[in-house]
């Protein structure tokens, strides 16, 4: 049957109708465009500033010129600036095998050009945090250094959410590390950060923007709904709105694909469980699975070109059962066991509880499902990364894994046991919990609390600018788009007026993937709307020539309308198929 519950689903969003223009939009306010100033102090700072709780622990001038990025050898041009490092709110916490000991900051870098252009930009990062990157304020995939916020003459700041230790888990023992890491630091950072601006250049910003992709991108919208009133434009990327619950799927999904691994096959050591994992599914049969997906729906926007733009026809065009053949004989990658399909079938429907409660949403399928970082997400990955994760920062009362090592065996040998017994029943209870010692459970301090109307954020005239690739293994485009949807139905179909959502298809998880994945100019998009009351219609994506996964008859260079939903991106009939100029956005029918 072609219309199943993934279909069902998207086909809904068919409701949102409207089309963009260009023009300005004058129904709600058009925030004043910021001044710019000098900055007039930086050295002093460290002695001068003084904010609650708070150390600034160097500060230096850099003059202008390349700067080690992300200290792998990648150099970022930069003009002169002033580099602030400090912290806030030093503390002694729980840590490991009960300790009280346990050294507890919120760390941060600011960055703040000598010529300011009067904005100030929260540069929220990725995964469990835990260090503080760079704070050039980078989006994405912006490859262009000048698409950065610092090079458009910003301040910006970076933070850790609060603890150190990239991708490590044992602050989830301590609750306000979880607080901090939820939504703590930035209501902590962002009076700080404005008052260091003031002192810096003699004046508070005038205008204020957040940035963030994957967790960051969730720091941005639980930003957007905690505090309406601290920034003026939302720049969001595959945001992680119910993050607890995604990572208990991608546990889930784990579960599946364990169910393929046959009876007797050794997992007594990491290799072991990384090699018998990878094998239920091979890149062959998710590239058997993409090129069936393709057949069906690659064409539905009038171009067969590598890139599905019509999301929602192609739920209702594709189904695993009758569109992917089936093997009658030894897999050899040109089928799918019974077995296989009903494993992928699972886990793109999304998880449940034994009620049949959904516990997170589904995945639409997509072209990008044959590229390897959706299978990376999804198998070894999820519970390298998510079992610690869900047990020990999510579930309350948290779990202590004896080895938090994962990169060894006796930690990824832990993560996958834990994953594989997992009760879902259980998991979605933990999330939910709370304790006199953990007052909040994760989904209040992780997610968005079900909040749709965004009155303040609106009235006030912010804005909010979303995207997200069509292929995220890790949190369901289905979950922005239904986000969505209800922000549109609790504003009389208003939405767009305020905030606008761009699909990229074929992007995985903040990039890659056979996708246009870089937006650079999509910092300028947000500005403009908010500052000048100018709605982007569609923003320009292209595709870069560092992305492995771009298909080999795609131009290096090839660009695409990213269209506001439900809006599709629909060729011409005529142009160069490797150009943006030759498709129009197109309400759907």
């Amino acid at each position: 049957m072609k219309l199943n519950t993934i279909a069902a689903s998207i086909a809904m969003t068919l409701a949102l109708t409207g089309c963009d223009s260009d023009e300005k939009d004058t129904s709600l306010p058009i925030l004043t465009a910021a001044q710019p100033a000098t900055l007039i102090n930086c050295t002093s700072l460290v002695d001068a500033f003084n904010f609650d709780d708070t150390e600034i622990t160097s500060a230096l001038m850099v003059d202008a010129g390349e700067i080690n990025y992300d200290d792998r050898g990648e150099m970022f041009k930069s003009p002169a600036h002033c580099v602030l490092t400090g912290k806030m709110e030093q503390r002694l916490g729980k840590g490991l095998q009960g300790s009280e000991t346990q050294e507890y900051a919120i760390g941060f870098e600011m960055r703040m050009p000598t010529d300011w252009n009067g904005r100030f930009l929260y540069q929220a990062n990725g995964g469990l945090d835990g260090r503080v990157n760079k704070a050039v304020g980078r989006f994405m995939n912006t490859v262009d250094y000048n698409a950065s916020a610092l090079n458009k003459g910003f301040a910006v700041i970076s933070s850790d959410a609060g603890h150190e230790g990239y991708g490590e888990q044992y602050f989830g023992l301590d609750h306000q590390a979880r607080i901090n890491y939820g939504y703590g630091a930035v209501e902590k950072l962002t009076p700080m950060a404005k008052a260091l601006i003031n002192d810096a250049y003699g004046k508070q910003p005038d205008r204020s923007y957040f940035a963030g992709c994957s967790n960051g991108g969730r720091h941005t919208m639980v930003a957007a709904t905690r505090f309406p009133e601290m920034y003026d434009g939302y720049l969001v990327g595959n945001p992680g709105n119910d993050l607890p619950q995604a990572a208990v799927a991608q546990l889930y999904g784990v579960q599946q694909f364990a169910n393929l691994i046959p009876a007797n096959t050794p997992l007594t050591t990491a290799n072991e469980i990384n090699a018998a994992i990878v094998s239920t599914v091979t890149a062959q049969e998710y590239t058997l699975l993409a090129n069936s997906v393709s057949e069906q729906c690659d064409a539905l926007d009038g171009a067969a070109d590598g890139m599905i733009n019509d999301l929602v026809g192609c739920q209702l065009a594709f189904d695993i059962d009758s569109d992917v053949p089936l093997c009658t004989a030894e897999r050899d990658g040109t089928c799918l066991t019974a077995e296989q399909k009903q494993t992928l079938g699972n886990i793109m429907a999304g998880p449940q509880t034994s009620a049949g409660a959904a516990l997170y949403t589904s995945f639409p399928y997509d072209l990008g499902i044959g590229a390897s970082g959706w299978a990376s997400w999804e198998m070894s990955a999820a519970f390298s990364r998510d079992a610690g994760t869900v047990a020990t920062v999510f579930s309350t009362p948290p779990v202590e894994f004896t080895d938090y090592n994962t990169r060894g065996d006796a930690g990824l040998i832990e993560a996958y046991n834990y994953a594989v017994n997992l009760n879902l029943d259980e998991a979605q209870a933990a999330i939910n919990a709370t304790t006199s010692e953990f007052p909040e459970s994760s989904m209040s301090f992780m997610a968005l609390g079900g909040e749709t109307d965004y009155d303040v954020l609106r009235e006030r005239g912010a804005k909010m600018i979303l995207v997200h690739g069509t292929a995220d293994p890790v949190f369901s485009v289905q979950n922005t788009i239904d986000w969505y949807k209800a922000v549109d139905e609790a504003n009389a179909g208003n939405a767009d007026e305020f905030a606008k959502l761009y699909l990229i298809p074929g992007m995985n998880h903040c990039g890659n993937g056979p996708a246009t994945d870089q937006v650079n100019t999509i910092l300028d998009d947000i500005v403009a709307w908010v500052e000048t009351g100018t709605a982007p219609e569609a923003i320009t994506a292209n595709a870069r020539e560092a992305n492995t996964e771009l298909p080999d008859n795609w131009t290096k260079d090839r660009s695409r309308p990213l269209c506001p939903f439900p809006q599709i991106a629909t060729y011409n009939g005529s142009g160069d198929i490797e150009l943006a100029e030759s498709f129009s956005c197109v309400a759907p029918e």
